[in-house]
């Protein structure tokens, strides 16, 4: 069995480069919610070094608030700032010798085009746009895998660690109680149960299906980097391989 690992990346925090070494895919900020130039350089670089897939994280202009404020802009404003910060980035991997792999979305953009069909549509066609062979990902069994796949990009669908669910299959507001889970040892059984059996227990209590092909582990947390070795440790355990193929 295997299993995607990915992390956003170049937002600022100091474990970027040792949690490079834990995952196989990384998100890497484009500036409209964190990073800048120089952060999304040395991202790709290190990514680079530790044969890590890279991908886009673009968000909506939100620096105040990071990338977590509700937003209703036009689909052509959307698509604009998508092919902007993905072109950003493009051009950064290719100038250091590597390449643009995945995207997924920041946030609130995340969250939105989960469930905005024409928010997701706006994604889905500026990551076109940008490069058909890019891989878009996003909330697995979600808007943004709908549109994505209608208009012919590959996806890889999303599950969260340490994140709650709801009934429907998304995810618990962080402004909500049970948005976060607290216990490393339930968020990592979460997450096998995820990949091994399709399924997560919603906070009601109920068992939704999902698909996990990527699991997203936060990096921005006080003890990251312990989890992440916790989270690998459990999947050697259950013979499942992390790639990022």
């Amino acid at each position: 069995m295997k299993v995607d690992l990915n992390a956003d990346l170049g937002e600022g925090c100091e474990n970027d480069r040792a949690l490079l070494q834990r995952v196989s895919s990384a998100n890497i900020a484009c500036g409209f919610h964190a990073g800048d130039a120089q952060t999304m350089q040395q991202s790709v670089l290190w990514a680079l070094e530790f044969g890590v897939a890279i991908g886009a994280h673009p968000s909506f202009p939100d620096r105040e608030n990071f990338g977590r404020t509700k937003m209703q802009l036009s689909p052509e404003t959307v698509y604009a700032q998508m092919v902007y910060q993905i072109g950003a980035l493009q051009a950064i991997a290719r100038s250091e010798g590597g390449k643009l792999v995945h995207v997924k979305p920041h946030g609130m953009l995340y969250n939105q085009s989960a469930q905005e069909p024409e928010l997701a549509d706006a994604i889905a066609r500026a990551v076109k746009a940008v490069d058909p062979a890019l891989i878009l990902v996003g909330l697995a069994g979600s808007e943004s895998i709908r549109a994505a796949e209608a208009v012919g990009l590959t996806t890889r669908q999303e599950v969260f660690a340490d994140r709650g669910y709801q009934d429907d299959g998304s995810l618990v507001p962080r402004s909500q109680p049970g948005a976060l889970v607290e216990s490393d040892q339930q968020a990592i059984a979460q997450t096998l149960s995820m990949i091994q059996q399709g399924k997560v227990r919603s906070i009601s209590g109920e068992w939704v299906s999902v698909k996990a092909e990527t699991v997203c582990l936060h990096g921005d947390g006080a003890h990251a980097l312990a989890f992440a070795s916790q989270l690998r440790e459990a999947f050697a355990q259950q013979q499942i391989t992390v790639t990022s193929c």
